[in-house]
């Protein structure tokens, strides 16, 4: 999608959007990355990056590399600020020994995935369709060779 046929007020609606489902993204993963199955299986990072693929993906196509870029820093602040200590020494994304390596793979993992979608091929969010193949150049099957693109009236008696 390219944003120069796209009227201003459009284009700032849409980045808001992007901006506003980055935050979010980033909040509800942020609260369901510790998510565990059977407190073994770390279901709830894979979930969460799963959830800001899907979200980079979705601004990427909807609003191109700007989209995508709001969507970013939406997801970054919102991360950041939630992974601070709150005011009862809380702290949700924990690192080192207390959280293990999940919140660190929440972390840079999701740096990770926006990454990927932003250097991921333009093409892949285009709504373009790409261009139909050229036609074969040599002759075909059923002609013989010399009466390519000759019709049955212009062959001479010589032609079989």
């Amino acid at each position: 999608m390219t944003t120069r046929s796209v009227p201003m007020r459009t284009l700032l609606l849409r980045l808001t959007g992007c901006l506003l489902l980055g935050v979010v993204a980033g909040a509800v993963g942020t609260v369901a990355h510790r998510m565990t199955l059977a407190d073994v299986i770390p279901i709830g990072v894979v979930l969460a990056l799963a959830l800001t693929g899907t979200t980079a993906v979705l601004t990427r196509a909807w609003a191109g590399g700007g989209g995508l870029l709001a969507t970013a820093v939406g997801w970054v602040v919102i991360v950041q600020l939630m992974a601070l200590e709150g005011p009862g020494g809380d702290v949700i994304i924990a690192g080192g020994a207390a959280g293990g390596a999940v919140g660190y793979v929440w972390s840079y993992g999701g740096l990770v995935v926006l990454g990927i979608a932003a250097f991921a091929p333009r093409r892949w969010f285009s709504d373009v369709a790409p261009a139909a193949p050229a036609a074969p150049v040599g002759p075909d099957e059923d002609e013989p060779a010399g009466t390519r693109g000759l019709d049955a009236d212009t062959r001479t008696s010589a032609d079989p």
